[in-house]
């Protein structure tokens, strides 16, 4: 029964041919390009950014307690990131209303993409595989990766301190 659990687990999670390990992305690499629906169902490419520098956080579920602290430390230095010249973008898998509910609540003053496809995370290789009471299961590993006017990576942030994730972007922390 155990297994049977695991297997109908994982169906439920897994995109085939995703990766399983995190990012092997680093900086200097071109930033893959997307395109995805934000919030509002508006399309969103990485192409729409050519120009400017962005944050593209990657983060595993709305309205969690970890998700919500990295949402609100971004939210609360927003104008110093901003001031920096970042556009923020945060990805996960769930859906745009989902998104529209985590935005409402918090206040977030920037967008969030619905990768309910995990073709972004999967581009990222953040879609890995982890192990919860002794259960598997896919899920989106939190990172960050900071992305300049050119598309390049700058900095890929892994080990991401939730409520001061502000200030790890700004250097300051």
């Amino acid at each position: 029964m155990k297994n049977l659990f695991r297997i109908i687990l994982l169906l439920c999670f897994v995109a085939p041919g995703v990766m399983q390990a995190q990012t092997k992305l680093k900086a200097g690499d071109k930033a893959p390009d997307f395109v995805s629906k934000d919030q509002n169902g508006k399309t969103v490419t990485l192409k729409q950014f050519k120009g400017k520098k962005l944050v593209l956080y990657f983060y595993p579920k709305d309205n969690t307690s970890g998700c919500t602290a990295q949402a609100c430390s971004l939210r609360d230095n927003f104008q110093a990131l901003k001031k920096d010249g970042y556009t923020i973008l945060g990805v996960s898998v769930d859906d745009e209303a989902s998104h529209l509910d985590f935005i409402a609540k918090n206040n977030l003053p920037f967008s969030l993409l619905a990768d309910t496809d995990k073709s972004i995370v999967t581009k990222y290789g953040v879609w890995t595989e982890k192990e919860r009471n002794g259960v598997k299961a896919f899920s989106t590993t939190r990172t960050t990766f900071l992305i300049n006017k050119d598309g390049y990576i700058n900095r890929v942030i892994t080990e991401i301190d939730t409520k001061n994730h502000a200030s790890q972007i700004l250097g300051t922390n």
